[in-house]
């Protein structure tokens, strides 16, 4: 039985990243899976789209599954990935086969070919992840830690549910809560992401018990600009009404990924909940939390593997400075 869990945030197929994390946190590669003597590795999702080792990103994640030596949890990118080939029930797809949505899902679906066997032998085990870990006195999920969500949810992703789960169901809003995060609407006001996309809702602070109106519940990038291409103006302080919203947790730690935090070193939220998404796609670093049962989450616990940008690189680990905090 493991004597400790290390939770693996966004990896985005940055497989050498992957590697030089696995092998600073103890873990050695024997039978084709890595493992250690007395840990077990825990991925919070997202192991696939934009990087350049989506194959050997899988490979290792699976084969430690399939080992036993790690757990998983659905990110919304896989979940993505299901949706692509997943029928809607009237000639297309619930993941609509758009510019947009393909661009962003190219690099998986040219690493596997897609509509092939080994695209839909991934997608089958996509759907046998579970959304969530409740370990004891830890927790995992993608994005959002939401019992009603999960009550509704179940504990699986059956064809038949996905497809049901159009706009504007209570599984849809469901499924968006947990495995990409609740959003506001901004009132009228927008921004500009990483991608160029305009948006006019912001994700939710839901870790933070101090979001309780608009400005301090968006989450909204530094430096952001709105869609007029002049700097983002501060938000109102409008209450929110914190009946409808997921709550920061209060008893048992929270560790989550998708939420492309940046900064030159990663910290926690709090005692309590931590994201180990660093942007390892946008040349951040792949962080990971060490968890040996202590009750509060402790930034020490925290250990980092700086990535570079890997864009053409080839899917071979190389060296990558590692520290930790």
């Amino acid at each position: 039985m493991a004597k400790g869990f290390d939770v693996i945030g966004d990896i985005h197929g940055h497989s050498a990243a992957l590697e030089s994390l696995l092998i600073e946190l103890g873990y050695r590669e024997t039978g084709g899976a890595f493992g250690h003597p007395q840990r077990q590795v825990v991925f919070v999702g997202d192991l696939i789209d934009r990087g350049p080792g989506q194959l050997r990103t899988l490979q290792i994640a699976r084969r430690m599954v399939e080992a036993g030596n790690a757990q998983m949890v659905l990110g919304n990118h896989e979940f993505n990935a299901i949706g692509w080939v997943t029928p809607n029930g009237s000639g297309g797809f619930m993941r609509k086969h758009s510019k947009k949505n393909r661009k962003q899902h190219s690099a998986f679906l040219s690493a596997v070919g897609e509509d092939s066997k080994t695209h839909r032998d991934w997608i089958g085990w996509f759907r046998a992840l579970p959304m969530w870990l409740d370990l004891g006195g830890l927790r995992v999920v993608h994005a959002c830690w939401h019992e009603p969500s999960m009550k509704l949810l179940g504990s699986g992703l059956a064809e038949d549910e996905i497809v049901s789960a159009a706009k504007g169901t209570d599984l849809h809003d469901a499924l968006e809560i947990v495995l990409k995060g609740p959003e506001l609407y901004m009132g009228g006001m927008s921004y500009t992401d990483w991608g160029g996309n305009c948006r006019d809702h912001a994700r939710f602070r839901w870790w933070d018990p101090a979001a309780d109106t608009l400005a301090a519940g968006c989450e909204i990038p530094p430096n952001s600009l709105d869609c007029s291409g002049e700097p983002f103006a501060p938000l109102p302080q409008t209450p929110l009404d914190s009946g409808r919203l997921p709550t920061a947790p209060t008893e048992v730690p929270v560790l989550y990924g998708h939420y492309w935090r940046s900064g030159a070193t990663p910290q926690i939220d709090g005692p309590l909940s931590a994201c180990l998404d660093w942007s390892v796609a946008g040349g951040g670093p792949l962080v990971a939390y060490r968890w040996s049962g202590e009750a509060e989450l402790n930034r020490e616990n925290l250990v980092a593997v700086r990535s570079q940008r890997e864009s053409g690189a080839s899917e071979s680990p190389e060296p990558l400075m590692v520290w930790s905090q």
